[in-house]
């Protein structure tokens, strides 16, 4: 009779576990709604209209064979981005803001020379400011944002001392514009780079 009650006691003790445990095997949230694969899925579709419509040039087709990898990419789960600084200065990243922070969705944090994100630490973006010559960009300052399952490199060209990345930007949408800020390369690099915790990455 005892051992007849200690499996039954067992049994309402691992259905009761199972119920409170169900909402952590809860379906991920949909990446139709990651604002990255809403902007790269409608960029893809104009240039594979395009492709459709008339002959293209090679660097069209290579950027709708990215945009494709980048959006297989953001489906398998990967929801983060890389930033690796090889500028030979500490810069401005954006990144997600701390449980504490009341700036809204991000912040900015100071990556130092030679220094990369964690894994699963989501950079979203290079902050760009006033007074900087960088590659393809107009006027400062500005972000460089980049799609999830991103790794962007930042690099200072020798010869033109302008800054230059390895991936182009992403068009700002209003799902994924980020606040730009107005302080100076100087008051960067003025700053301890910021100490970045990895995210555990799930399987």
């Amino acid at each position: 009779m005892k051992n007849l009650f200690k499996i039954a006691l067992a049994l309402v003790i691992f259905v009761v576990n199972l119920a409170i445990a169900q909402p952590s095997l809860a379906d991920r949230p949909k990446v139709s709604k990651n604002p990255d694969y809403i902007q790269v899925t409608k960029t893809l579709n104009g240039l594979s209209a395009l492709q459709e419509s008339q002959d293209i040039p090679p660097e069209v087709q290579q950027r709708i064979d990215e945009l494709t990898l980048q959006k297989a990419a953001i489906e398998s789960g990967v929801t983060w981005g890389q930033c690796r600084n090889e500028t030979g200065n500490t810069i401005g990243i954006f990144g997600p803001a701390s449980e504490a922070s009341k700036t809204g969705d991000n912040n900015l944090y100071f990556l130092a020379d030679g220094e990369t994100t964690p894994e699963g630490w989501d950079c979203q973006g290079i902050y760009l400011p006033s007074g900087i010559n960088v590659a393809g960009i107009e006027s400062t300052p500005a972000t460089y944002t980049i799609l999830d399952g991103t790794r962007l490199i930042a690099r200072r060209n020798p010869d033109t001392s302008a800054l230059e990345f390895n991936v182009p930007p992403l068009k700002s949408s209003q799902e994924n514009k980020l606040a730009v800020p107005n302080v100076s390369q100087e008051f960067i690099e003025s700053r301890i780079p910021s100490t970045f915790t990895a995210v555990e990455i799930d399987d």
